[in-house]
């Protein structure tokens, strides 16, 4: 018999290819039930385990191509994208990109988009919680070192950049309102989506370009007065006050 943890190995290489089950069958224990059968069991409880994982963390993705093609298309992405932790909550980070090239969704295109928004709001909400950082607590600094300051973003917030309008199929979807998605158009420019978790629930809007130009260097911890100054024809002070009463940002460096 080999070493448990290379046998720990076959196991697993077993489960994920029925082709391979045949090298650590005959390490399995005879019994009632044949040695194949009783790998198929694990092998099915598996499947069905981080399935429903996913299902959890892109739930209307599922809801735009059915239980069906959704439980097919996690089948094929978990075959060559094994969970590396028992922490599912942190699985399929890859399944916007694995739906970008996943063939039978070609007709789909916003559907990569959809996955990638469902997968921030599913990190938005599992991230920690921190308490938000007020206005008033900048009073106290002078000009110069307000313009020095560094804001550390919430814990949960997350800028999205996408190409066609998931965060509106999104929004109509997790509302129930699937009559509404026939009046959407496809087409669009490029836009990023802002969200956080709020104690209401995940709250997101679009930023236009010059919004997007404040935040990011604001998100990378770039001095206040230099973010500010990157929005050009845009009220910054304005934008960073959203900001602030939003609860996006949760204390000063």
């Amino acid at each position: 018999m080999p070493a448990l943890r290379e046998l720990q190995r076959r196991f697993a290489r077993g489960m994920w290819s029925p082709s391979e089950s045949g090298t650590i069958e005959a390490w399995i224990e005879g019994d009632a039930i044949a040695e194949a059968d009783r790998l198929s069991i694990y092998r099915n409880t598996m499947t069905g385990v981080i399935t429903n994982a996913m299902r959890l963390t892109y739930p209307v993705v599922e809801r735009l191509v059915g239980a069906k093609f959704f439980a097919g298309a996690v089948g094929i992405f978990m075959a060559a994208n094994l969970p590396r932790s028992a922490y599912l909550n942190a699985y399929g980070a890859d399944f916007a990109a694995f739906l970008a090239g996943f063939t039978p969704a070609a007709s789909l295109p916003y559907l990569p988009d959809v996955a990638a928004l469902e997968w921030a709001v599913a990190g938005a909400a599992a991230a920690d919680d921190a308490p938000a950082l007020d206005a008033r607590d900048l009073a106290g600094f002078d000009p110069i070192a307000l313009e020095a300051l560094r804001l550390i973003p919430h814990p949960s917030l997350r800028l999205v950049r996408l190409t066609t309008p998931a965060d509106t199929i999104w929004r109509i979807l997790t509302a129930g309102d699937e009559a509404e998605l026939a009046g959407i158009t496809l087409a669009t420019e490029p836009f990023t989506v802002i969200l956080h978790r709020r104690t209401e629930g995940i709250a997101l809007r679009r930023l236009s370009e010059l919004e997007c130009a404040v935040t990011e260097p604001i998100l990378q911890g770039r001095p206040l007065g230099e973010a500010l100054m990157a929005g050009g024809g845009i009220d910054a002070v304005a934008l960073l006050a959203e900001h602030l009463a939003s609860g996006r940002f949760t204390r000063t460096a």
